[in-house]
């Protein structure tokens, strides 16, 4: 073999090297970039705050007694369900039920001394009417029927109350709730003298709200009526929707950030069981655009005071400026220079 077809053939071995080397560069720098393609979806502008979930007005209601008395029975413990009407506990009646036995026998003898006087009255005006007895006794028998008429109304209405009292021994659910405090125990005796004593305490759980802090940046923002997104600890993979019902006028003020109550409320599914105190993270929504050409930021870059992106054509990397209109956190709208589809290169952020 001759020098020459020696040399002929290193100088194609090194051209084939060249070769492969700068393309195993290219692809390693094709590869140092992530890649994503224009897509059509939703953006919206949102606020986030951080709330809790407490009871509203009339879910959180504490039982007491209106009598005086020691607790028979008591059912009931923390955590068990309730209905309206079931009952929470009974009283020691005996004392009552002697009162009632008591105006019971006073309201025979009023009725026995009505039916005697009424009957006095019958005579006398028969006689009156003969012109045996003088008007005035007459007069007199009206009176004493009258009196003993009353009388009966009397006992009726202290029978009445007897058995109200009564019934104030048997105390139940006012709404439908769960247990969630109980405050005495069976054979306690209890006085209801200035104030009742309370018993037990009920929550509706599915009478529920959030009470979220906005700081003062966005409460200006923030409406009567937009809807809303939250997430609690115990579900954090579920997106529970709210609407805002309320923005309390007074600020609070908490570690030097001036911030203002806002009110929300929501309906939960029958899986799940949400609870006062837990805590809810929200995302209000302020503004929302859907089926538009969307990219994420980091496919943007600026030149000039102009945008770009770095756009697959004919299999090869350009520059294209672009129109951008709203944007989020991750997200930009594109509003000329891009089609859904387009292959674009991410830029390092």
């Amino acid at each position: 073999m001759s020098k020459t077809q020696i040399g002929f053939g290193t100088a194609m071995l090194i051209t084939l090297a060249t070769a492969l080397w700068w393309q195993r560069d290219d692809i390693t720098a094709e590869a140092a970039y992530e890649t994503t393609r224009v897509d059509r979806g939703t953006l919206d502008r949102t606020v986030t705050a951080t709330g809790v979930i407490r009871p509203v007005v009339g879910a959180e209601i504490v039982v007491g007694s209106r009598v005086s008395g020691r607790v028979e029975r008591l059912p009931v413990q923390v955590g068990d369900a309730v209905e309206a009407g079931d009952l929470l506990a009974q009283l020691d009646a005996s004392v009552l039920d002697a009162e009632i036995d008591q105006a019971t026998a006073e309201l025979a003898v009023a009725q026995a001394e009505r039916d005697e006087a009424r009957g006095d009255f019958q005579r006398a005006q028969q006689l009156a009417d003969e012109g045996i007895v003088p008007k005035r006794e007459l007069e007199q028998a009206q009176r004493a029927l009258t009196v003993a008429e009353a009388r009966v109304k009397k006992r009726q209405a202290q029978l009445a109350s007897a058995e109200i009292q009564r019934g104030y021994t048997r105390i139940v659910a006012p709404i439908r709730g769960v247990i969630a405090e109980v405050t005495t125990r069976e054979g306690e005796t209890v006085a209801a003298s200035f104030a009742s004593p309370e018993f037990v305490t009920i929550i509706d759980l599915d009478q529920l709200e959030v009470r979220a802090f906005v700081d003062e940046t966005d409460i200006g923002r923030v409406r009567v009526g937009q809807v809303a997104a939250f997430t609690v600890d115990t579900y954090p993979q579920r997106n529970f929707a709210a609407t805002v019902t309320a923005i309390e006028p007074k600020a609070e003020l908490q570690n030097s950030v001036v911030n203002y109550v806002i009110v929300l409320t929501f309906e939960t599914d029958s899986d799940v069981v949400l609870r006062p105190e837990m805590t809810a993270r929200l995302r209000i929504e302020l503004e929302r655009r859907d089926d538009v050409l969307t990219v994420p930021r980091k496919a943007l870059h600026r030149r000039d005071g102009r945008q770009f992106v770095t756009v697959q054509r004919a299999g090869e990397w350009i520059e294209q400026e672009v129109t951008s209109g709203w944007r989020t956190d991750q997200a930009v709208e594109i509003v000329t220079g891009l089609d859904e589809g387009d292959l674009l290169r991410l830029h390092p952020s």
